[in-house]
């Protein structure tokens, strides 16, 4: 294996987001947590009694995304929707105080806020539940998203698809989206949901989970073998630059148009919490192609921040200080960080 990101040029990287500015688009939700222990078994059935301790409020979803860009150091722009409740109310408020711009949040009057509780005793999620509304965002929302678009494509380096299959992201605004990103000579990276993938045609970099990347690709991801045949089936679909496969335990693999292909091993110590983890890898990636680095270097630093976060318990951020602290180890212990490999490049005819 080989190193694909020196020290120096991660730290140019890291030193230019905050000069980078992203779009994000897509589902905002509240995450709720519940934090508490457990010391015995319900007598009325075989479940744990959870005895509360606290509870918290955090940004989840695409407000998440746009948490983990701004605590990066990025500038950042959301647009989303949430509904005339006190749940969207605390969301604004939680987004101005950490100086996110709320401009763009949409309220629609029928909808409620989307709210995922989690349950969580002794550093494990016990349960979750969710209160939302997944139909379709009313067409007057997705006019108004696609107006806000609009006025801020020119100030913006990259946008962000940031799909929960909560109503907001619809094949119709994708499809806009990522059509107006190409005229204006932006790139668009997508946060995909495995039912959508034939939303996001021509996008830029697309970056499914490993579940979510064998569903898409009718492939089952088991071996080397087959996850190469789901990369490509992945890269003919959506016809866009990149798909960037992350695999848990396992690291990353990007594909990429031009026929190279690397494996990217995880950096992770120990693993709390994944919840939250496509989020920062979504807005690490962003951020990084927006500071000018290649995918290849983009894939780097968000295996590096991925595997910071999964160490924190809650939907958690990183700092840039973190991932300098993270690559600096990894280059005193000489971890390499890549693996690549070569196919063919597609014709223009099959992009």
């Amino acid at each position: 294996m080989k190193s694909i990101l020196k020290m120096k040029r991660g730290i140019e990287i890291l030193h230019n987001f905050k000069r980078a500015s992203v779009l994000v688009i897509g589902d905002l939700v509240m995450d709720h947590f519940i934090w508490g222990k457990v010391r015995r078994i319900s007598p009325e059935a075989p479940v744990p009694v959870v005895e509360v301790n606290s509870e918290s409020l955090m940004l989840g979803g695409a407000a998440n995304v746009v948490n983990n860009i701004r605590s990066l150091g990025g500038k950042v722009l959301v647009c989303g929707v949430v509904g005339r409740d006190d749940t969207g109310k605390n969301l604004v408020r939680e987004m101005s105080l950490k100086g996110i711009p709320s401009d763009g949040v949409i309220i629609e009057e029928s909808r409620p806020t989307s709210v995922k509780t989690r349950v969580i005793a002794h550093s494990q999620q016990v349960v979750r539940f969710d209160r939302e509304k997944k139909d379709k965002i009313h067409l007057d929302t997705m006019k108004t998203i696609l107006d806000y678009a609009k006025r801020k494509i020119s100030s913006v380096d990259i946008i962000i698809l940031s799909d929960y299959a909560k109503g907001v992201i619809s094949q119709e605004l994708a499809e806009e989206i990522i059509s107006l990103a190409r005229k204006e000579g932006k790139p668009v990276a997508v946060d995909p949901k495995v039912n959508h993938f034939d939303f996001y045609k021509d996008a830029t970099i697309v970056t499914p989970n490993n579940d979510e990347a064998s569903q898409a690709s009718g492939v089952d991801i088991e071996n080397d073998a087959s996850l190469m045949r789901a990369g490509e089936v992945l890269l003919n679909k959506l016809g866009g630059d990149a798909v960037l496969i992350t695999r848990g335990e396992h690291g990353m693999s990007l594909f990429e148009n031009s026929g190279e292909i690397t494996h990217i091993p995880t950096v992770a110590k120990e693993v709390y919490d994944v919840s939250g983890a496509g989020d920062t890898v979504i807005g690490a990636v962003a951020l990084a192609i927006a500071s000018g680095a290649s995918f290849k270097e983009a894939a780097v630093v968000s295996n590096f921040a991925a595997g910071i976060v999964v160490g924190k318990v809650g939907t958690a951020t990183v700092t840039p200080e973190e991932l300098k602290r993270a690559m600096e180890q990894a280059n005193r212990v000489g971890v390499k960080t890549a693996k690549t490999a070569t196919r063919s490049p597609r014709s223009k005819s099959e992009r």
